[in-house]
């Protein structure tokens, strides 16, 4: 009976702790689980920004006329930003520029463009 009722106690763990692992990662819109997603390319970032965001902020993220310097952030303050805007969240002047710039951006290319912005010189 003693036996049984371990055996019971411990099973209830285990499958606990496996819940508990498997809801830490989860699935994002481009297929990358949200734990993958925080660790940044910054090679894939750096053509990412050449191709979106140079334009306005300028080479490296130094900032030019009103759009401000993106470089030099730390990356979860870079990350929370982008998915600020991604969110259609507005939070500044130029809100309605940047929500239709980080709409298309996966949970990735935020990863990547963070991690790129965050020593870009």
């Amino acid at each position: 009976m003693i036996a049984k009722l371990s055996r019971t106690v411990l099973t209830l763990f285990l499958l606990c702790c496996f819940g508990y692992a498997i809801s830490g990662t989860t699935a994002t819109k481009d297929g990358v689980s949200d734990s993958e997603a925080l660790v940044g390319d910054v090679e894939a970032g750096e053509i990412r920004y050449k191709e979106s965001c140079i334009n306005c902020h300028g080479a490296a993220g130094k900032g030019v006329a009103s759009y401000p310097k993106v470089s030099g952030q730390d990356i979860a303050h870079t990350t929370s930003l982008l998915e600020t805007y991604r969110s259609g969240t507005k939070i500044g002047p130029n809100s309605s520029l940047m929500i239709m710039m980080a709409k298309p951006l996966t949970n990735q290319d935020i990863a990547n463009l963070a991690a790129y912005l965050k020593d870009a010189s």
